[in-house]
């Protein structure tokens, strides 16, 4: 076995408040090295592969899935544990069977090649019963970097409080990835599902490019070599933690995912780890002090609750001071983070309010994201939203557009939790 990952926790943040201030802002960046080589293999992986197999994905779409899911499989490392499921109104292995997965090894991808070759069109859309039996799969390998992709092209056709629960039921034991293809899927069901599994949404525009999509997901799963790390984050007697957000490299709120561990401290999951660097905000609430008086206002360690193995911690200060200059002084990262934030807000207030009718609504709330995509250089959110709402330079008046490309609505919906990261001109306190 290689050497294990190195992981650093650096803390951004301006200490200083003024003399009644209570709110304490910090951006934490989590780095991770991701090990040698050799602790790829070492690590056990468990994947399984979700097809949306329903009456609307006949034709190309179906054709373009079973290539699409037979590239994920040829992807997958050698030894990775993998299931595929074939989802419709209800949930089917259609490979291996026996209700367990198998080890990758170039007899089983060629067996799960043909049974994918097989795959067919027809009924409903269910989703939470395809994350159902894709969790139960998963749940036989605790100790392993636990994934799945799930791809579709259509709305749910459950419950509202059926999908819920499947959610709640699920929620940080396993990553999912979400492919939406074509114009009829709904982004906030995908985001839904993304944000209780610690995954991602992805419009894949160009239905051909489907293989693509999943043979860089796998890739990047196969690339884990940490499973399931946590944020466990104290704050002192009488403090309150506000939220925790994670916002780099997507916009992501965990405060509602906290799991206790004593009355002072909580674990915030942030799922599995390879090679890579994310970005959180994190917001406490202390009460006021007086002037000089210095306190640790939150102790933040990455943690793998399981085993309870440290391997990294940071402390966020707060400082209260008279000294003006220093109290009002945000730091930049903070700032940065706190703006992108606010334009995934505007976004999804704004293509709500469209979705509604309320067409002035959604013209101030888009019309105000492009003038802040502009200014922190998203310059592909700025292009995304031009072709919904047009502003003019000279007035800085915007309007939305009439005929707009339900193909264009929906990607910008899904980029809008993406964020940039602060540029290096721009750093610093």
């Amino acid at each position: 076995m290689g050497d294990q990952p190195t992981f650093t926790l650096h803390v951004d943040q301006n200490k200083y408040l003024p003399t009644d201030g209570r709110e304490v802002h910090a951006v934490l960046t989590v780095t991770s090295s991701g090990g040698a080589p050799a602790d790829v293999s070492a690590t056990e992986a468990a994947e399984v592969i979700i097809v949306d197999t329903s009456g609307s994905m006949s034709g190309s779409k179906i054709r373009d899935a079973r290539q699409a899911a037979a590239t994920a499989v040829e992807t997958l490392r050698e030894g990775a544990y993998f299931a595929v499921i074939s989802g419709t109104g209800t949930a089917k292995v259609v490979y291996p069977g026996g209700g367990r997965l198998v080890q990758a090894n170039q007899a089983t991808r060629a067996e799960a090649i043909r049974a994918i070759g097989k795959l067919s069109a027809s009924g409903g859309t269910a989703i939470g019963e395809w994350l159902k039996l894709a969790g139960n799969l998963l749940s036989a390998h605790p100790n392993a970097v636990r994934h799945a992709i799930l791809m579709t092209d259509g709305q749910n056709n459950e419950r509202d409080s059926v999908f819920e629960s499947v959610l709640k039921a699920w929620s940080g034991r396993f990553t999912c990835d979400c492919l939406g293809i074509g114009t009829d899927w709904k982004t906030g069901e995908l985001r839904k599902v993304a944000e209780a599994l610690l995954g991602t949404v992805e419009f894949v525009r160009n239905q051909h490019e489907l293989e693509d999509f999943f043979r860089r997901i796998i890739q990047t799963s196969m690339s884990k070599t940490v499973p399931d790390l946590a944020l466990r984050l104290w704050a002192p007697q009488g403090a309150r933690l506000v939220f925790v957000k994670q916002v780099v490299p997507e916009l992501f709120d965990l405060t509602a995912k906290r799991v206790e561990v004593n009355p002072l401290t909580g674990d915030y999951p942030i799922g599995a780890w390879g090679a890579e660097e994310r970005e959180y905000h994190v917001c406490i609430e202390v009460p006021p002090g007086q002037p000089g008086q210095e306190i640790r206002a939150g102790w933040v360690k990455l943690v793998r609750p399981d085993t309870q193995e440290e391997y990294a911690r940071g402390n966020v200060l707060a400082q209260w001071t008279d000294d003006l200059a220093l109290s009002t002084r945000i730091n930049n990262r903070v700032a940065h983070y706190t703006g992108q934030a606010e334009l995934n807000d505007l976004i999804q207030d704004g293509l709500s309010a469209r979705a509604a009718g309320d067409v002035d609504g959604a013209t101030a709330r888009l019309g105000r994201a492009m003038k802040l995509a502009t200014e922190s250089g998203r310059e592909d959110t700025a292009r995304l939203l031009n072709r919904l709402v047009e502003v003019d330079p000279g007035s800085g008046t915007a309007r939305l557009r009439r005929n707009v490309d339900k193909a264009d609505e929906i990607e910008l919906d899904t980029v809008s939790v993406r964020t940039s990261r602060l540029r290096k001109s721009e750093e610093g306190s």
